[in-house]
């Protein structure tokens, strides 16, 4: 398919289009764990200034068609809203937006990639692991999560 992933702002409108689109898709398939959970927002807040990266796929012929945005949590950036809409599955998005988060937590310094998923997510963690993504303890605000689960891939030396 040849998607290009473009760093946008995080108010970007194709940006918030598809993580509307996500968060469709996440509730129905947790339609039975949307109690709410205490604590801090598991969503990046970009008043929070913890979003350092958001980027958008595009196809040749300027569709977007999927989201991933980096955030700092410590050391660390946290992959959170990777997302490619439903047609476009299995031609390569997900490994473009993949490709352009390591890129970018290369550039801004990071040492390593955490992303949480979810046990009803079983393509999500097949692509992660076949990214070079491994396990890892569920970390927090996750653990507050049952069905958490929680990966890392080294990137460089930190910063």
């Amino acid at each position: 398919m040849g998607a290009v992933v473009r760093a946008v702002a995080w108010d970007h409108p194709a940006a918030a289009r598809l993580r509307a689109r996500l968060i469709t898709e996440l509730r129905e398939r947790y339609a039975d764990r949307l109690p709410s959970v205490p604590g801090r927002p598991l969503d990046p807040d970009p008043a929070d200034g913890d979003v350092a990266y958001t980027g958008v796929a595009f196809t040749p012929g300027g569709l977007p068609v999927g989201h991933l945005a980096l955030r700092w949590t410590g050391p660390d950036l946290e992959l959170k809203r990777m997302y490619v809409v439903p047609g476009h599955r299995g031609h390569g998005v997900s490994s473009a937006l993949l490709a352009a988060a390591d890129e970018a937590a290369r550039d801004l310094g990071a040492a390593r990639i955490v992303l949480q998923t979810g046990d009803r997510q079983p393509e999500a963690v097949r692509l992660y692991e076949r990214a070079g993504y491994t396990p890892i303890p569920v970390f927090p605000p996750y653990d507050r999560l049952s069905y958490s689960a929680c990966f890392e891939k080294v990137i460089g030396a930190g910063r």
